[in-house]
């Protein structure tokens, strides 16, 4: 990471927020489910000319899970936003990777007037909420609420899921079972139920109706971020702009470096001569 975290409290969850503080475009770019900064980090192309900013989403990352419920999208997007607020950026390039993109299309519909660019990573989501590609998440939570730790991993480890993900998607598979030993397993498993539950409250029209450059990135060999959902949403977005990119799961490195590409090409080209401030 560029700098240190700070933390703003939230109701009374402490959130870290990881600021570039250089570049006179600022990006909000925010993690997936179970993510943190450092995922933001291989994804994004940091360089001197962008300001990122990313916020590590209640019981994520090094964040707090703070007693308010329930957990949602919405309630990650407005945190998200007052995070921007506090850090003094007034309007700001939206994107993030899964959950991640899903905050950012809420922030880019609910707040037209703060966000002047889109870009949506392995999206897990369009318009509906608990899709069937979330499924599974909500299958491990359930296991982690309700089993002690190493029997819930070999419950899922043995499961009609799992067996499908081990011969599909393996870089889902490492991701899910790795939920099962993380330190805060049980509010872990409670805000991930919530969010698979969940959706970015997003109707197709409001997409339809955006007006602001977009990029969407997909790739293959993913059962948890469909192909089809990233081309279904760059589909609706007018004008919006479709890269595909080398799967995760068969060359680690490519997929991350053409990720960044993607995003740097995407954010020369739509905002390299505008001028952009923080108010």
């Amino acid at each position: 990471m560029v700098a240190a975290p700070t933390v703003i409290l939230r109701d009374d969850a402490a959130l870290r927020v990881f600021d570039t503080g250089q570049g006179r475009l600022p990006v909000v770019f925010q993690h997936g489910l179970g993510g943190d900064a450092a995922q933001v980090a291989q994804n994004f192309p940091d360089g001197p000319s962008r300001r990122r900013l990313t916020v590590e989403c209640r019981a994520q990352g090094g964040s707090g899970a703070g007693h308010k419920r329930p957990f949602s999208i919405a309630m990650f997007a407005d945190d998200v936003l007052a995070a921007a607020n506090a850090a003094g950026i007034e309007r700001f390039v939206a994107g993030g990777i899964s959950m991640g993109a899903a905050i950012a299309l809420r922030l880019a519909v609910r707040h037209p007037e703060r966000v002047t660019g889109l870009v949506l990573v392995r999206p897990a989501w369009a318009f509906d909420a608990a899709p069937e590609n979330m499924r599974p998440y909500a299958e491990v939570a359930e296991l982690i609420r309700n089993r002690p730790p190493n029997e819930a991993r070999a419950v899922f480890a043995a499961s009609a899921t799992a067996a499908r993900f081990r011969a599909e998607a393996p870089d889902n598979l490492a991701s899910l079972l790795g939920f099962f030993e993380r330190d805060n397993a049980a509010i872990f498993a409670e805000m991930m139920q919530a969010i698979a539950a969940d959706g970015p409250g997003v109707s197709r029209a409001a997409a339809f109706a955006l007006s602001i450059p977009t990029l969407v990135v997909g790739s293959g060999v993913d059962l948890v971020h469909p192909l089809a959902t990233a081309r279904e949403l760059a589909r609706t977005i007018p004008d919006a702009v479709f890269a595909e990119v080398a799967p995760k799961a068969t060359d680690k490195a490519l997929h991350f470096t053409e990720i960044r590409a993607a995003i740097g090409s995407f954010l020369e080209t739509n905002f390299n001569q505008r001028d952009h401030h923080d108010s």
